[in-house]
């Protein structure tokens, strides 16, 4: 974890969630280009799969705080932002997940902001059942920030398409994770203890995906899942969207800006 110091923009905030799937990977793919191009005030990573890296964008004012998986090249979460970090907190508490690097918060501007990578279920029953012992704990985890009144920006790779419209062939996804009736249910309750789901609010009726599988063109074809959220409690994110063409990984940028801010 690494903490250097950064000039505060004059800008309303911008927030962004990427799973990196790498940074290195993602800073080859043109993310440092990205970030000057599109210029969010917060970014929130996930799958860093790297020791910390504070230099990876501190020439573009961010500061960042790292949280590495003890297994190397894997998990990892980090939080980057051109505002000071404070009350940084590692983990969740819980010693599963964090081991594996999955939870990272800071207050930024007054906003406590929570980067998540919640795990796959998809290598197998035994992290599937894994991913469902832990899907409970991490609502208490959110329930007891929530509960302590200030605002919550909660952004990250869910691994749960909530409902039909969030991944293109739902019908024949119906069975496999990330779209099992018990993980949609679990999304649901999560919502409904206080958060908003700030790009489906954005999007209304409309599809919008935010991962692709490098499988059989699905993202030349456009078909994805919807599994990266930007939630939010107490705050009001506005004009959430996907940057479908910016190809840092797998998983697109969303962002979004604090509406107010």
């Amino acid at each position: 974890m690494t903490v250097l110091s950064a000039p505060l923009p004059d800008l309303p905030l911008k927030v962004t969630t990427l799973n990196v799937n790498g940074i290195r990977s993602a800073l080859r793919k043109g993310l440092a280009d990205w970030a000057a191009r599109e210029s969010p005030d917060v970014l929130l990573l996930q799958e860093v799969r790297a020791p910390p890296m504070p230099d990876a964008l501190a020439h573009l004012g961010y500061q960042g705080a790292w949280f590495p998986a003890q297994k190397a090249g894997y998990s990892g979460v980090a939080i980057l932002a051109r505002r000071p970090l404070e009350d940084l907190r590692v983990g969740m508490g819980h010693a599963e997940m964090d081991a594996e690097g999955r939870v990272l918060s800071a207050r930024i501007g007054g906003v406590r902001y929570v980067s998540v990578y919640l795990p796959s279920g998809s290598s197998g029953e035994a992290r599937q059942c894994f991913k469902d012992r832990v899907l409970g704990d991490f609502q208490d985890f959110t329930g007891r920030l929530i509960s302590e009144g200030g605002p919550v920006i909660i952004g990250g790779d869910y691994n749960v398409a909530h409902r039909e419209i969030d991944l293109k062939n739902w019908r024949s996804n119906r069975g496999n994770s990330g779209f099992l009736p018990h993980e949609r249910e679990w999304m649901s309750a999560h919502l409904q203890s206080g958060l908003t789901d700030t790009h489906r609010a954005t999007l209304g009726s409309a599809a919008e995906y935010t991962w692709w599988s490098n499988r059989a063109g699905a993202y030349a074809n456009n078909v994805g899942w919807r599994i990266d959220y930007l939630l939010s409690a107490g705050v009001q994110l506005g004009g959430v969207r996907v940057d479908r063409e910016a190809r840092l990984s797998d998983h697109a940028p969303l962002s979004g800006r604090l509406e107010g801010g």
